[in-house]
């Protein structure tokens, strides 16, 4: 068996290094290989067993197991169950001390392992130089900045990160900054967050059209996570439960918030935090879109704009589960592919917003009886000319500039419908957001939803991420990861 170990000190009290070190999940927060992890099944993440899943920044997976946890010495141990990387029979122990003066920890990082033949030198290396070093390198710097994790101490402010916009403009106006993030208070629990979602409402409220935020606020309305601690009178949610969110006010983009518990919604196992925090808001849109605002029959006509994008994914696949014929619009023949494959019957491609042709064509002159349209002010003349008789225009999003005001007399002609529905009004009631969210998770359980992410992001890279939106270059959802 092949054996590293590494030692230093960390310029801390050890009270304040095991605060972060007994987590078992703390390390995304401060390793610099590190990109993203979760504990398994929701379980708390000092509990001896639970199984952390996490990817290193140069796409390696590892599954490593909490085997022993002792708060009277300071110490655990965990295992590797499976990676990429072949460390065979991998056991880690971490120890703490404190030094004489009580103000720094002694540190000691110790494994055994066996690899491949030949591959020896490199793996110890790895291990010595990339994890070891790497990691105490990493967690003083994270404690330097003033960062605590605070899963197992109640009653603690934590220090995380969030994204915030200065002003109204373009992605550079969007600034990471480090957060207090108090207890809980009364309603209230206390969020780790793991994946957060991206909208376009974002961009919205970014640019300044939608005045849902303030300069200095941070962004965001939908993320996943895990309960830290919950205020007083909460019944709703406990610690340790895997929760998902899409409310106002805005501030999901961050590694930590508070959030009124009766607006969360749990994460049912069969479903993992990247797909909860992709979906949620976008799923909650195509619930009510088509069993409520317009509960959609068999053999309608549906057309979606942007059908290869997060929500327009979700509405094709799940309208063609309700037995509609799709028709989707998309601005490339790659974006086309996707939209089909995502259950669309009919594509149009389009970079100047010209489809009614192509939808009278694929209906036999008989037009959308439901268009779900996010296009804004380009689209009007279009959608109103693609329109059935009887059909009903449902306007969620403005891409292309807030559409005009409509009269009666725009619709009068084929005596049709428009609407612009608010999600948050038809979440506010706890019990329908609790039905919503059941008969989201079951479409998604069941296959006949298939949620897609085009892409993730670091959470401090959401400049890019909103860039990329807002080129129309993006496919499925897009996440970021605190």
């Amino acid at each position: 068996m092949i054996k590293v170990t590494r030692s230093t000190i960390i310029d801390a009290p050890i009270e304040t290094v095991w605060a972060v070190l007994r987590d078992f999940n703390s390390h995304r927060l401060w390793h610099p290989i590190v990109a993203r992890s979760q504990i398994e099944g929701g379980e708390a993440s000092d509990r001896v067993g639970c199984v952390r899943r996490f990817n290193l920044r140069d796409g390696a997976r590892v599954r490593e197991q909490l085997l022993s946890l002792s708060d009277r010495d300071h110490r655990f141990t965990y295992c590797i169950l499976d990676a990429d990387v072949p460390l065979e029979r991998y056991v880690a122990t971490v120890r703490l001390k404190p030094v004489t003066d009580r103000r720094r920890t002694f540190w000691h990082w110790q494994s055994t392992f066996r690899a491949p033949g030949g591959r020896e030198h490199e793996l110890v290396q790895m291990v010595g130089r990339d994890v070891y070093e790497g990691g105490f390198a990493g967690l003083a710097r994270y404690l330097q900045q003033g960062g605590v994790v605070a899963e197992s101490a109640a009653g603690q402010t934590i220090v995380g990160r969030a994204v915030v916009f200065e002003r109204a403009g373009g992605p550079e106006v969007l600034v990471a900054r480090d957060v207090r993030v108090p207890p809980p208070g009364p309603g209230e629990a206390r969020i780790r967050q793991t994946a957060v979602g991206i909208n376009y409402l974002d961009v919205y409220i970014r640019r300044g059209l939608v005045p849902l935020a303030a300069p200095g606020d941070a962004l965001g309305v939908e993320a996943a996570g895990i309960v830290i601690d919950v205020g007083p009178d909460v019944t709703q949610v406990l610690r340790g439960d895997r929760v998902a969110y899409a409310m106002l006010p805005t501030g999901s983009y961050a590694t930590h918030r508070n959030a009124p518990a009766a607006h969360l919604v749990r994460i049912p196992d069969a479903i993992d935090d990247d797909t909860a925090a992709a979906v949620l808001l976008k799923g909650l849109t195509a619930e009510y879109l088509l069993h409520r605002l317009h509960p959609l029959k068999a053999g309608e006509n549906v057309l979606v704009h942007a059908a290869a994008g997060g929500l327009g994914v979700l509405v094709s696949q799940w309208a063609r589960a309700l037995g509609a014929t799709v028709i989707g619009t998309v601005s490339s023949e790659e974006k086309a592919r996707e939209a089909r494959e995502a259950g669309c019957h009919h594509v149009i491609v389009t970079a100047d917003y010209t489809f009614a042709d192509g939808v009278h064509a694929a209906t036999e002159g008989h037009g959308a009886d439901l268009i779900v349209d996010g296009l804004g002010q380009r689209g009007v003349a279009q959608n109103l000319a693609a329109l059935a008789t009887f059909g009903h225009w449902v306007s969620i999003g403005q891409a292309s500039g807030a559409p005009p005001s409509l009269s009666p007399d725009d619709l009068i002609a084929k005596s049709a419908t428009f609407s612009r529905p608010v999600l948050f009004h038809y979440t506010a009631d706890p019990r329908r957001l609790a039905e919503m969210a059941a008969r989201l998770w079951s479409m998604i359980e069941s296959g006949r939803v298939r949620p897609a992410i085009g892409a993730r992001y670091p959470l401090e890279a959401a400049g890019d991420a909103h860039r990329a939106l807002e080129a129309r270059a993006t496919r499925g959802s897009q996440l970021l990861l605190p």
